[in-house]
């Protein structure tokens, strides 16, 4: 059974998801998601799935935490810590490599260490308060959270905002669950690009996305009865589409705010990223501009090593 957890992480649009599944078929691996809006079916093109990248060779190469919550639903991650050990467990049951994938770093946090907050229940009646109130409210409640949490906090999202109040509140009167966590040691790769190519290569793939369904894939959404306020929920690209939709700004401002928006979620991606380093992980970082092909044999040669 493999005793290795090979993990592929990095800012937006640096390629990701196409080196984890030739990684897998070079293994005889599987993909696990971490991402917090993947999970979502009928979110793809916002939320880059890019499911072509899974075929590889003619080769299905499976994955597992993409397409399990319906969109419009709310999921978080005391849910998904509990479906990545189920999945993980799964894929080492098959004997086949995992190759966690994914550029939320508190999901990755989360898959490697077991964040006790992950158990942390939900407050309905906090919930129901919170909607009512705007960002910049959401914000100012932020604001009360100990410092000693709060830099723990992705707080990239308005949900993700909410989930962190949440927290705060909830370790302010209990002490924080304790996790079990499956035995098997990660080996992480981060692909790191120059600042102005990732600013390049976002600015590109936003254009690509827009003129080839994402705004439809919005449209199709909220036909479809889930609300305004859900879809901007999600953020980013369903926040903006949403706002441009209901004729709040006209399609230059979205782009604009879109293509902001995307390279300060970088930005923060990164600043996670060398948090974690400071905290102890080895990130083994690997050049995105080589081919995929090259990334593969550098990632095989080091996990060779490292055994």
């Amino acid at each position: 059974m493999p005793d290795k957890l090979i993990v592929i992480t990095g800012p937006t649009a640096v390629g990701k998801t196409k080196l984890a599944a030739h990684l897998a078929f070079a293994l005889n691996g599987e993909v696990l998601s971490a991402d917090s809006r993947q999970v979502y079916r009928g979110m793809d093109i916002g939320t880059g799935k890019d499911l072509d990248d899974f075929t590889v060779n003619g080769v299905d190469i499976r994955y597992h935490l993409i397409d399990i919550q319906e969109a419009g639903d709310k999921y978080f991650i005391n849910q998904y810590f509990k479906d990545y050990v189920q999945a993980l467990e799964d894929v080492q049951a098959r004997h086949k490599q995992p190759i966690l994938c994914g550029g939320s770093g508190l999901y990755i946090e989360t898959a490697l260490e077991g964040n006790p907050w992950a158990a942390i229940p939900i407050n309905e009646v906090l919930r129901e308060k919170l909607e009512k109130l705007d960002e910049r409210e959401l914000l100012r409640r932020v604001e009360l959270i100990p410092s000693y949490i709060l830099k723990q906090l992705d707080i990239g999202t308005t949900k993700k905002i909410k989930r962190g109040i949440e927290i705060g509140e909830y370790l302010s009167t209990n002490n924080a669950p304790v996790r079990k966590m499956p035995t098997i040691e990660p080996i992480i790769f981060g692909l790191q690009l120059d600042r102005e190519l990732v600013k390049k290569r976002i600015h590109e793939r936003l254009l690509y996305r827009l003129e080839n369904g994402m705004i439809e894939e919005v449209e199709a959404l909220l036909a479809s009865g889930i609300s305004a306020a859900d879809l901007t929920y999600y953020g980013l690209e369903y926040r903006w589409i949403t706002a441009y939709l209901l004729g709040e700004m006209d399609k230059p401002e979205m782009i604009n705010r879109l293509n902001i928006g995307i390279r300060q979620f970088a930005k923060r991606q990164m600043t996670w990223f060398r948090r974690m380093e400071k905290k102890g992980y080895k990130l083994h970082w690997l050049d995105a501009t080589k081919p995929t092909t090259e990334l593969v044999q550098e990632i095989k040669d080091q996990v060779s090593i490292l055994k």
